[in-house]
């Protein structure tokens, strides 16, 4: 990953409180999982969202700057959660809201 490229993502996930690294866009998103992945931080607030499939270099790069193999991915407050999954996790036990209002640790 170059030093532009971290800095792009370290910028992207600490000016915005919710970000989600998606296939697709807010408006067209291209997987079911990110597409879920949409909906339920929708429900907590803005969304700032980076399509992945628009320049291969985030789509790799993203997976390296987390440390994760997949895409969703979400950062709330500059930490990283998870994937899809991880996500539906925190929402069924009620912890993506307090998260998201800062009150949980990611």
């Amino acid at each position: 990953m170059t030093p532009d490229l971290k800095a792009r993502f370290d910028s992207e996930v600490t000016n915005h409180p919710i970000v989600l690294f998606m296939k697709g866009n807010a408006l067209f998103p291209q997987c079911g999982f990110s597409a879920r992945a949409l909906q339920i931080l929708q429900q907590h607030g803005k969304v700032h969202t980076v399509d992945v499939l628009a320049d291969p270099e985030v789509r790799q790069g993203i997976k390296e700057y987390s440390n994760w193999p997949t895409i969703p991915q979400v950062f709330i407050h500059g930490k990283f959660v998870g994937g899809s999954d991880i996500l539906m996790e925190l929402e069924d036990r009620g912890e993506l809201a307090d998260l998201v209002a800062g009150k949980t640790p990611a």
